[in-house]
């Protein structure tokens, strides 16, 4: 063939290889895999008798390597140490050399250049002696040496595409596993109020309202008192991104006959000097209902709750036009609403509404792994909020409050923690000590021991928690009231 026609020939060839090969590089591949890609496409073309492709890292060493016509153990980690690399590394453009060796392999003429990014190098290309072809050249040509160096400039760009995308993924690897140990120890802060999770089963919880919060779907939120149910509530309400506000209602805190009322509101006019007012329903349009205690509704409220979920409509007391309302609606409850639908004190239609997904709340002592968390956590908000110093809690009086079963759960320890800070001896600008003694007059553990006390209905435990307050304030209702967080008319219905 004429030498005219061969060499446009082989042009047309070096052009094609380039722009398949640019558009091979555009995927996102492991950089082995690139630097595979570039040694073949560049073998194809120059045929060389030999060939490597390797980048190395930061610290010198290898770190990816391609190579052809190589002994069978290839390249090893002194190609990176052998003169002859340096050179090339240090250079621009394309390193011509006539005999030598690189790397353990003999060569008659090498072909190398640098596979660089900004300047800055990533590895070396390098081809080693023209196949001897019957009527071939013995030697490469300029052209092949400037296609050379062209497929090092696209490597350089797509070997730097990909470390920067190995890069971002693993700061994202990172990210997620400080989000991870973050939510382990304050997984959400809700208004202020953090929640604490280090334990397992608590961290499951969590990381099951994450996933549900934005979906529009109801919620029922199982767990002893105190385990933290309102605040579960909150916080699937703050991560929903519903723009209505939140909105709670105990169900067992009203009869019947204001509950109604108060869950869908009343006409004016029903009664004398009765005016209209919008319900529970109506106020958290847009946004989320809690209905706390919904397992105490009774049956004909049940019943006006199942056709407002389904229907998405109100009607208020006394009333006939429909309201149509956009509200999640959010169910807590301590009772279990499976025995209640057996006994028929709680519809069925009505459960499986409300139990769009279920979360269940571990007690506390299920989670004993949070309870030195809670401490340090209720110790500092309640010394933050009443501008004192942090006393400091001995260590067998924290082993007895990490042995406690606690049948009042978080709200329990809370009181506790908060009840010895404010009788722990000691200066309020210095702090005082917690001893065990103290935190056994809180917890009674001096009369009977934790199991004994676990096994007292929740009434008993309260009441009885209540008196030793009382005691330990000398009668005194508002300092009780502040310690307990409740209010003094609640002492006076417990008969204090």
């Amino acid at each position: 063939m004429p030498a005219a026609p061969l060499l446009e020939k082989r042009r047309i060839l070096q052009l094609e290889t380039l722009y398949d090969l640019a558009l091979a590089l555009q995927a996102h591949r492991p950089e082995p895999e690139l630097v595979e890609e570039l040694l073949q496409r560049v073998c194809a073309v120059m045929d060389p008798r030999a060939a490597v492709a390797a980048t190395r890292t930061d610290d010198g060493g290898l770190r990816a390597v391609s190579s052809v016509g190589w002994p069978a153990e290839g390249p090893s980690d002194k190609l990176v140490e052998a003169p002859l690399w340096r050179d090339i590394e240090a250079r621009d453009g394309v390193v011509q050399r006539s005999g030598g060796s690189l790397a353990g392999r003999n060569f008659r003429e090498l072909l190398a250049t640098r596979i660089a990014y900004r300047g800055e190098t990533l590895g070396v290309l390098a081809v080693l002696d023209k196949e001897s072809r019957a009527a071939g050249e013995l030697s490469f040509s300029e052209e092949e040496s400037r296609f050379l160096e062209s497929v090092a400039a696209l490597g350089g760009v797509a070997l730097e595409n990909a470390r920067q995308v190995e890069r971002l993924s693993q700061e994202r690897e990172v990210l997620e596993e400080e989000n991870r140990a973050l939510k382990g120890e304050l997984v959400s802060e809700v208004e202020g109020r953090r929640i604490v999770a280090h334990a397992p089963v608590m961290r499951a919880a969590l990381e099951r309202v994450e996933r549900i919060a934005p979906r529009g779907v109801n919620v029922l939120v199982r767990g002893e008192s105190g385990t933290g149910k309102e605040l579960i509530a909150r916080l699937l309400h703050v991560q929903s991104g519903r723009t209505g506000p939140l909105i709670a209602l105990n169900c067992a805190a009203l009869p019947e006959s204001l509950l109604e009322s108060e869950l869908f509101g009343i006409e004016g006019g029903v009664a004398t000097g009765v005016t209209a007012r919008r319900g529970k329903f109506e106020l958290a349009h847009g946004g989320t209902l809690f209905l706390d205690e919904v397992g105490d509704l009774a049956l004909p409220l049940q019943v006006k709750l199942l056709r407002a979920l389904q229907e998405r409509e109100v009607v208020r007391v006394g009333g006939r036009e429909p309201i149509k309302v956009d509200t999640r609606v959010v169910a807590a409850t301590h009772r279990s609403l499976e025995q209640l639908v057996r006994d028929g004190r709680f519809r069925e239609d009505l459960y499986y509404r409300l139990r769009g997904v279920d979360i269940e709340l571990p007690p506390l002592r299920e989670r004993r792994e949070d309870i030195a968390y809670l401490v340090r956590h209720f110790a500092r908000e309640f010394c933050a909020r009443e501008g004192i110093a942090e006393p400091r809690f001995d260590r067998d009086a924290l082993a007895l409050l990490l042995a406690w079963d606690y049948p009042g759960n978080v709200r329990e320890l809370q009181n506790v923690v908060e009840g010895a800070i404010s009788l722990a001896p000691g200066r309020v600008d210095a702090g005082g000590r917690v001893d065990t003694e103290l935190v056994r007059s809180l917890l009674g553990a001096g009369s009977s021991a934790p199991d004994e006390a676990g096994m007292m209905g929740l009434e008993q435990v309260t009441e009885r928690h209540i008196a030793r307050v009382m005691r330990l304030v000398s009668g005194n209702k508002s300092a009780a009231a502040k310690l307990l967080g409740v209010n003094r008319r609640t002492l006076h219905r417990k008969g204090f």
